[in-house]
Order: C-alpha cells, then sequence, then structure tokens
C-alpha cells in the first residue's frame, strides 16, 4: 500500500525544481496526486519523474504507477560541476571551483543497476539529461568526512548540454562498440571504452538483466558476453 502522499516541494532543490520547468508547458500540470503518490509533472498522460540521486528511493513508487500509467523517469547527470562554497551566516561565495569529475551518459549505469529491469516495462521510460550545474556546500560539521564536514545544501541547474531518451532495451546497446571483437569479456569493453573495471562491471551487469546482453562461455576465468 502507497503511504500516505507528501509534496515536498519545500524541501525540494533547485535543480530538481529547475528540471521540473523544463516539461511545463502546454497541459502540463505540476504535484499530481496519483494513486496515493505525488507525481512531479503530468503532460498528456505521461507522469514524469525527476531524481536527481538514488533510484532505490523510487522504486516502489515506479513499480506502483507503472502497472497503470507510461512513467519517463528524469535524471541529471553533471558534465560540468561547480564547487561553491559558502559561509553558513550568509550565501556569499568563499570558493568557487570546477570539479575534475565529468559524468557523460555511461555513467547512468551508477544509478541503473538499481533498477536494471524495469527498460523492459512497456509503460517504462528512461530521458538522462547532461548538465552543467554549481554543487553549493556549507561547512556546518554535518557533511561527509571525505568533505572535511562540508554538506552540499543545493545544487543549481546552469545548463542543459546535452539529452538522450530510452525506451527499448535495445536503445543501450549504442554503449556496446562496434569496432568491439565479439564475444568479449568486461575487462576487454572496459578498456575498448576507457572506463572503470567497476562502471564496466555495471554496465554488462544491466545488459543482461535487459536480455540484450548474454554469457555465452569463458575464456580462462573471465565470461564471454556477446549480443542477443
Amino acid at each position: 500500500m502507497a503511504k500516505d502522499p507528501i509534496i515536498g516541494t519545500l524541501r525540494e532543490g533547485s535543480l530538481h525544481t529547475s528540471l521540473k520547468e523544463l516539461y511545463m508547458n502546454g497541459e502540463a500540470r505540476t504535484e499530481v496526486l496519483v494513486d496515493g503518490y505525488v507525481v512531479d509533472v503530468v503532460k498528456e498522460g505521461l507522469l514524469i519523474e525527476i531524481q536527481t540521486s538514488n533510484f532505490a528511493q523510487i522504486k516502489e513508487k515506479l513499480l506502483t504507477l507503472l502497472r497503470k500509467y507510461p512513467v519517463r523517469l528524469v535524471h541529471p547527470l553533471a558534465q560540468k560541476k561547480w564547487i561553491v562554497k559558502q559561509s553558513t551566516e550568509s550565501a556569499t561565495p568563499l570558493d568557487r571551483r570546477l570539479s575534475p569529475k565529468r559524468c557523460v551518459f555511461i555513467d547512468i549505469f551508477d544509478e541503473l543497476v538499481r533498477i536494471p529491469s524495469f527498460i523492459q516495462h512497456h509503460n517504462f521510460s528512461l530521458e538522462v539529461i547532461l548538465i552543467e550545474e554549481e554543487e553549493i556546500r556549507c561547512q556546518d560539521g554535518k557533511g561527509s568526512w571525505r568533505r572535511r564536514g562540508w554538506s552540499i545544501v543545493d545544487r543549481r541547474l546552469l545548463e542543459i548540454i546535452d539529452r538522450r531518451l530510452y525506451v527499448n532495451p535495445s536503445d543501450f546497446l549504442h554503449f556496446i562498440p562496434d569496432s568491439l571483437e565479439r564475444p568479449f569479456t568486461n575487462s576487454k569493453l572496459v578498456q575498448s571504452l576507457q572506463i572503470s573495471k567497476r562502471l564496466g562491471q555495471r554496465l554488462t551487469y544491466c545488459l543482461r538483466k535487459m536480455n540484450v546482453l548474454k554469457t555465452v562461455g569463458k575464456e580462462g576465468n573471465a565470461f564471454l558476453l556477446d549480443v542477443v
């Protein structure tokens, strides 16, 4: 059973609000109660849910809504991120620097690994948006030790760089290079794409769960993979 609806507009971050505005045209409505859940945007019969992080948090909601409605999950990836530090007393920036991390479309698998089979549902689609953003940090002593106590208090959209829509499992096959000899091992895929081993494992795991990639044998201790 769905939990009591909570319209969390006041807790909504700037990034979430800005992305929601991308879809607010025509007959679009926002913060709509649907089967016990508050949906970000409803537009021409399509339910649009914007999730800026952690797909696991929205899994139950998606499963419920997908039974009856077309649902599009929207997720931003920061291809360019500015880290802005500000004091606890005011919003005046103390420092602004460019993060060395630059996300691309393939980084979606860090989140998609939590719901890899959803794309097989006829009502589900995923839109990945590459953005430039500002990440606002405040030194309140409550943040991660990796950030030395600095908390992330907001994220602000600066620019939309690119967008890509995934409707069918086969749409994800563009991540498998045409130049890669088949069948292939995960390590050869990682080398071809020049990505981390962890990300490569998540990519192939997701594609196998989508039934567009299969195991066809072994090469030593490594599994051989090929497109279905």
